[in-house]
């Protein structure tokens, strides 16, 4: 399984929400990720990919595109 994948898979499942869902997808923008849907979608790519995100990071985590991005800078994930 990729990276992509794999967080893509972790963002469905933490949120209960489609894949074709997620382009776009924003914190706040439905329902389920609210304060709680967003902590655990955080311990849900922590689990994943193995890592511990900084609280500064887990602030800025404002939208499905920004997650890539944090990890991709901060934890060395490839998509």
């Amino acid at each position: 399984m990729t990276n992509l994948e794999k967080y893509n898979q972790a963002f469905a499942e933490a949120l209960e929400i489609s894949q074709s869902q997620l382009p776009g997808l924003e914190y706040q923008g439905i329902e389920q990720w609210d304060s709680v849907g967003h902590m655990g979608l955080v311990a849900a790519l922590e689990d994943v990919f193995d890592i511990m995100m900084d609280t500064d990071d887990i602030i800025d985590f404002s939208s499905y595109e920004k997650g890539k991005e944090i990890l991709t800078q901060n934890y060395g994930i490839v998509f």
